[in-house]
């Protein structure tokens, strides 16, 4: 029976690389930089990224099953329809900056400590996520999905568009704008003014 060689890539920068579509299964990153390259439908299935950026970079519908995310930034990524729920929950932690994550999933997932920073989560589900201390800063987070999720200490201030039931979720301490009343008690249908 033939053995599958891991392949380990440390320290190395990629440019304009189109991977969309392939298969890029059972590799290391170690410390890569990437930089514009497309990853759109691409099966990263047990990949490892660990301290690695990601500039400008498209990953929309790429499959992450048990693809590890460690100490990874994206910055000006598109990351549409992606589950990150079937990503390696042990080597899961990640930032995202000016990057489009519409249509995603978190669902059951730990993300505590992410920084999400200027960034579209348009119906994105973060159901039963645990999303203790993440900041949401100046974030659209229109018609994303909380449902039994942990929202302790979560920073909501400058976030927009949430609609969050605080009866279906644990919020003690989370953070918002007063602005914002309308997305925690939209469903009792009040008349909040704010002159």
């Amino acid at each position: 029976m033939e053995e599958k060689e891991d392949i380990l890539h440390e320290g190395k920068r990629f440019t304009d690389v189109d991977y969309s579509g392939k298969k890029l299964a059972d590799r290391e990153f170690v410390r890569c930089i990437f930089e514009r390259c497309d990853f759109s439908n691409s099966d990263l299935g047990d990949a490892d990224f660990v301290d690695c950026e990601f500039r400008g970079c498209n990953f929309s519908m790429a499959k992450l099953q048990g693809a590890g995310l460690s100490n990874t930034w994206f910055a000006g990524c598109k990351l549409m329809g992606v589950d990150f729920s079937t990503c390696n929950k042990f080597l899961f932690s990640f930032t995202f900056e000016d990057c489009i994550l519409d249509y995603s999933t978190f669902v059951r997932t730990k993300i505590k400590g992410t920084k999400f920073k200027n960034t579209s989560l348009k119906q994105v589900d973060f159901e039963g996520t645990d999303l203790t201390a993440v900041s949401f800063s100046h974030c659209d987070l229109a018609d994303a999905t909380f449902v039994n999720s942990i929202l302790e200490k979560t920073d909501f201030s400058t976030a927009r568009n949430f609609t969050i039931d605080p009866d279906v979720n644990r919020m003690k301490k989370a953070k918002f704008a007063y602005r914002d009343l309308a997305g925690l008690l939209g469903k009792y249908q009040l008349d909040i003014r704010y002159d």
